[in-house]
């Protein structure tokens, strides 16, 4: 008894839904082995456990100890072919809607509270005024502020299936494309989600819309380092960050958490600069008057410690509040609010070149 006679006596053994087909024919006979008198056979189903796949044991069992004699020790096992590999936990997107943006940047915040979107908003505004072509996608899943600021709450992104896939498509105002997960829950309603779940909505408003082609998209991010922030450093493309804060030194002690979190071996993104936000107060009336009402001088050494540079300083102006709250930003004026955006935005793009 050899593998040869074996692999010639299984031609007896037809498959009752392949045309009385053997399994020889069918290329089923994955491999067989003799060792000490002991015969080992492997079969091989496609994709799917094949139904008859018991009834095909027992035919081969029963057709080689019929030839060999009683008493042989036969083996059957099997294996699957052309096996689907196992999906990893979490929505399987790519990243083929960013094939045409050239720069993923994240505004990020050590602490809430500190304008972050608000500079997010304007930055990109200011961008587009200066003739790049700019997406905004706010990452802020547990506090939306993008259609408010871009007076945007009434309107529904649309969306569309693009073969297994379900592609949405941006708004589009101020020169901007804007996504957010804001407009798909009302005003009112809270966002309560666990991270797994913010995490996989975030992926969905990044990496299923049809932003086309871009010089920046931005992400407005949320507060914090949490595992938000650990997921899209992880799974988006992203270039670097952007830091935004205000000059109180506890604002500057969770800079400095947001630092150590890009810079984190697991992490190692870039930190493009600094954002110093509410630098001072400029009365409308008084145009050329600062008063520093949250301290002075805290960003630049935080900026010389950490070697970042630092990109912009944006005042406190009442119309900056106003625009943000009636959906016009201020990076649309040219009033020096509006000035300071578009400095933040030369800054940004030359440091990027």
């Amino acid at each position: 008894m050899n593998t040869t006679e074996i692999k010639e006596w299984l031609r007896e053994v037809e498959h009752p839904a392949k045309g009385d087909k053997n399994i020889a024919e069918l290329g089923m006979i994955e491999n067989i082995e003799i060792v000490d008198g002991k015969v080992a056979v492997t079969l091989a189903f496609e994709k799917h456990r094949d139904p008859l796949a018991e009834y095909l044991i027992g035919s081969t069992k029963a057709t080689i100890i019929r030839h060999a004699g009683p008493g042989t020790q036969v083996e059957v096992k099997t294996v699957i072919r052309n096996e689907a590999p196992k999906k990893k936990p979490g929505l399987d997107l790519g990243f083929e809607e960013l094939e045409n943006v050239k720069h993923v940047i994240g505004i990020a915040s050590g602490k809430g509270g500190v304008g972050k979107s608000t500079v997010s908003v304007n930055l990109a505004v200011a961008l587009a005024r200066l003739g790049y072509k700019v997406g905004l996608a706010d990452a802020d899943v547990y506090g939306p502020s993008v259609p408010k600021m871009t007076a945007t709450e009434a309107e529904m992104p649309d969306a569309f299936q693009e073969g297994e896939k379900e592609v949405i498509m941006p708004l589009e105002k101020y020169g901007v494309k804007w996504m957010s997960i804001g407009y798909f829950a009302k005003p009112e309603q809270a966002l309560i989600w666990r991270g797994p779940m913010a995490c996989n909505a975030l992926k969905q408003m990044i990496l299923q819309v049809r932003w086309g082609e871009l010089d920046f998209l931005l992400i407005d991010m949320p507060p914090g380092t949490g595992d938000i922030h650990i997921s899209l450093v992880h799974d988006i493309p992203l270039e670097g960050a952007v830091i935004v804060s205000t000059p109180q030194d506890v604002a500057l002690a969770d800079v400095e958490k947001g630092v150590n979190m890009f810079r984190n071996e697991s992490v190692k993104k870039p930190i493009f600069g600094l954002v110093e936000n509410m630098a001072w107060f400029t009365p409308a009336e008084h145009p050329d008057e600062r008063y520093y009402i949250f301290g002075q001088g805290g960003r630049l050494r935080m900026a010389e410690k950490y070697q970042i540079p630092l990109l912009g300083q944006i005042p406190i102006v009442q119309s900056i509040r106003e625009g943000g709250d009636n959906g016009e930003p201020a990076a649309l004026s040219s009033r020096p609010d509006g000035l300071a955006f578009i400095a933040l935005a030369e800054k940004l793009a030359e440091t990027l070149k």
